[in-house]
């Protein structure tokens, strides 16, 4: 049975391989696999199953069947606003799966940490494409639950630059937060530039430091990216903010 070559996977490069995907185990990868089987032990269907290794050394995973949003132009349904809110939900159902256990430690939960729609597997049951399932889970860590849901409005609504009405965008914010149940907001947008600054910087220095991966992230622009997203979110913080407390 032929390797398939997987898109991303920068650091991992991951390979399907029949109903299985392989790849070389990230750094933090002992972490993730206990997270994983927490999630199979509570029958939890929005993230792959670890299944152990291979003969080479590489991690098996389940391979989740859907359509992977990792090209910039997406189907209609990846971006709804119903897509939106059933994110919103999932990310709600793994913290409550992970709050009070010993992988969130001190923490309120485990954060997925790369919430995005490149990590996220759609599938069509019949009223559009809707995310089943968070792939790549190898920066989870105990966190609070405003990061993750910080993380998917700056990666799901792509703030920045390429927004072209800010009036139109800010509501999806209420939409994801709804979906979520996220009651208090008013940290939100402090949350989302502190990501934004939190990314470049991380890329930048690990760049400099001579990681491979990093060093192309870099220079494939991610670093002047990310700046030019904290600027436009700092551009419109208050409009953002707005939005979030009187919802207009």
């Amino acid at each position: 049975m032929a390797e398939v070559e997987l898109p991303g996977g920068y650091v991992t490069s991951p390979v399907r391989l029949g109903n299985t995907v392989r790849r070389r185990p990230a750094a933090r990868a002992a972490f993730v696999h206990r997270l994983l089987q927490l999630f199979e032990a509570a029958d939890w269907s929005g993230a792959p199953r670890f299944l152990g290794f291979d003969e080479a050394g590489r991690e098996k995973l389940s391979y989740v069947d859907g359509h992977a949003a990792w090209e910039a132009w997406q189907p209609d349904g990846v971006w709804s606003p119903g897509s939106l809110r059933r994110v919103g939900e999932l990310v709600r159902a793994f913290h409550d799966l992970t709050a009070r256990t010993d992988l969130a430690g001190g923490h309120e939960v485990v954060c997925h940490n790369d919430l995005s729609p490149r990590n996220t597997i759609y599938r069509d049951s019949g009223t559009g494409l809707r995310p089943v399932a968070f792939i790549d889970w190898d920066l989870a860590a105990p966190g609070r639950r405003i990061h993750d849901v910080a993380h998917v409005c700056w990666q799901y609504l792509n703030l920045g630059p390429d927004v072209e009405d800010v009036a139109t965008t800010a509501p999806l914010m209420q939409v994801i937060c709804d979906g979520y149940g996220l009651t208090d907001r008013s940290d939100l947008v402090a949350t989302i530039l502190w990501w934004q600054d939190r990314c470049w910087r991380g890329i930048s220095d690990a760049a400099n430091a001579g990681e491979p991966a990093m060093l192309r992230l870099r220079d494939n622009g991610a670093v002047a990216a990310v700046q030019a997203a904290y600027r436009w979110t700092e551009q419109h913080r208050a409009a953002l903010e707005r939005t979030l407390q009187t919802g207009q």
